[in-house]
């Protein structure tokens, strides 16, 4: 496959993406917990701040798409293996592991207050290990797209 045919691919699926991403937090969990509010009037203050919390953990979601692109981008160019492509995944693997961190810690910061349930913590900790499993992909992936950079930095100096 070339290189401009790959980041078309690419670019398409993060768009696929950004637009799941949307209609998940701006439609089905805002109307789940209005669902959730008119059946359970008495959590009806839990309502605000799950959804300021969840909108706050999509935020790094959607840098990490920009990155993405960015990459995407840079494979059209032909600089599939840059020092900057290793970057931006340095940058997507941090991003990751803050927003696993955040996550964490909200869940259990609502579950402190009394905002949450112990088995809504234990079902984040799947997300929780998703954004950690992204983080530690990405930085291999960094290692590695760094390294190869250096070796073609190499070979392009070779007579």
């Amino acid at each position: 496959m070339e290189q401009k045919t790959l980041s078309k691919w690419l670019k398409g699926i993060l768009i696929g993406v950004a637009v799941c991403g949307l209609v998940i937090y701006a439609l089905v969990i805002p109307v789940y917990g209005m669902d959730l509010k008119t059946q359970y009037p008495e959590f009806s203050n839990r309502f605000w701040p799950w959804m300021i919390f969840l909108w706050i953990s999509g935020v790094p979601c959607y840098a990490v798409l920009v990155f993405a692109w960015r990459i995407a981008a840079n494979i059209g160019k032909d600089q599939s293996f840059s020092v900057g492509n290793a970057k931006l995944l340095k940058w997507i693997s941090g991003l990751s592991a803050a927003d696993a961190g955040f996550f964490f810690a909200g869940n259990m910061v609502l579950l402190l207050f009394d905002m949450s349930h112990p088995s809504v913590v234990l079902a984040s900790l799947f997300v929780t290990f998703a954004g950690v499993a992204i983080a530690v992909t990405s930085a291999v992936l960094s290692h590695l797209v760094k390294k190869a950079a250096d070796l073609q930095e190499q070979s392009d100096w070779t007579i």
